[in-house]
C-alpha cells in the first residue's frame, strides 16, 4: 500500500507546531554540530545566496549568515519560523513547503537542508525543487541521520518500544525514516534528480547529556514520529519504555555526562 502523502504531510506539520517549543533545547546542541561541515560542503562564502530549507529555529541559517551569506530560511511550521525570527531577527524567514518552493528557478547559489528530508512526505519532490531553484553550478548539501544501529539514542528508544510496547500503533504512513542513511540510495536519488559531483560521507556526532532521562524527554517532546509513537503507548508500557531507555543511556556514562554516538550522513552535489 502506498503512503498518503497529504495525511503524512499534515501529521508532520502539526507535529512540528507542537514540538517547536522543545526542539531547540532537545536537539539543538546535537543537530547544530553539522553546521561547519554542511556549509563547507556547500562552499558557502561571503555573498552566497543561500536557501535553508526546513530551517527550524534557524541554526544553520545563522551559521551561514555569520559567513557573510545572504540567507533565506524556510519552514512549513509557522511556530518554527517564529522561533527562527526570534533567534535571528535580522535574517529573512518565511513559511513555505519544501515540496513546492516559492522561488523562481535558478535563484539561489546554494540550498541546504539539515535533517529536514526525514520529515517530508515526498522527499524526491523536495530534492527536485532544490534542483529547480539552484543556478547552474550551484551547490546542494543536506544531512540525515545514520542507521539506528549507529545512532545510539534512536536505537535505544526503538528497541525499548519493541521490547516493552507496541511499535505498530496506527500513525500516518510516511517514507522510511532511515531511507537515506544508505549512501548508495542517497547518491542514486541525487543523480536521478539531475545533480552531479555527488559526495556522501558520515559525520561523527556525539550527543552529550546531563541526565540519563534526557533522551526519552528529547524524543517524546522535541520530535514528531517517535513522539507520536510514544504518546500512543499504554501507561504501563510507556513507563517500562522510559525505564529501558534510561538503562540504555546509562551504559554511555562518563565522569560528568552521558555521551551517545549519533552519526549523521552528509550528502553534497552540484546542480548541472
Amino acid at each position: 500500500m502506498g503512503t498518503d502523502s497529504s495525511a503524512f504531510h499534515d501529521f508532520e506539520r502539526a507535529g512540528w507546531e507542537r514540538a517547536s517549543e522543545h526542539y531547540g533545547d532537545a536537539f539543538g546542541a546535537l543537530t547544530s554540530q553539522t553546521s561547519e561541515a554542511l556549509l563547507n560542503a556547500a562552499q558557502v562564502t561571503t555573498g552566497t545566496r543561500l536557501l535553508d530549507v526546513a530551517t527550524g529555529p534557524g541554526f544553520i541559517a545563522g551559521a551561514a549568515a555569520a559567513r557573510g551569506a545572504t540567507v533565506v530560511g524556510l519552514d512549513f511550521s509557522s511556530a518554527m519560523i517564529a522561533k527562527a525570527r526570534q533567534r535571528h531577527p535580522s535574517l529573512t524567514f518565511r513559511e513555505g513547503d519544501a515540496e513546492a518552493l516559492p522561488f523562481d528557478a535558478g535563484w539561489f547559489d546554494v540550498v541546504v537542508m539539515n535533517f529536514g528530508l526525514l520529515h517530508l512526505a515526498r522527499p524526491d519532490v523536495a530534492i527536485g525543487e532544490a534542483h529547480r531553484v539552484l543556478r547552474r553550478g550551484g551547490r546542494y548539501a543536506l544531512t540525515v541521520w545514520a542507521a539506528p544501529e549507529q545512532t545510539v539514542g534512536f536505537g535505544i528508544v526503538l528497541e525499548a518500544v519493541k521490547a516493552h510496547g507496541n511499535p505498530n500503533v496506527p500513525l500516518p504512513e510516511g517514507p522510511p525514516f532511515f531511507r537515506f542513511s544508505a549512501a548508495e540510495e542517497f547518491g542514486r536519488t541525487l543523480e536521478h534528480a539531475g545533480f552531479s559531483n555527488i559526495e556522501v560521507r558520515t559525520l561523527a556526532l556525539a550527543w552529550r547529556l546531563r541526565s540519563a532521562d534526557a533522551v526519552f524527554e528529547a524524543v517524546s517532546r522535541g520530535g514528531v514520529r517517535t513522539a507520536a509513537l510514544l504518546r500512543a503507548q499504554m501507561p504501563d508500557a510507556l513507563a517500562a519504555i522510559r525505564a529501558a531507555v534510561r538503562c540504555g543511556v546509562e551504559r554511555y556514562a562518563t565522569d560528568d555526562a552521558f555521551v551517545l554516538p549519533m552519526p549523521a550522513v552528509l550528502a553534497s552535489a552540484t546542480r548541472t
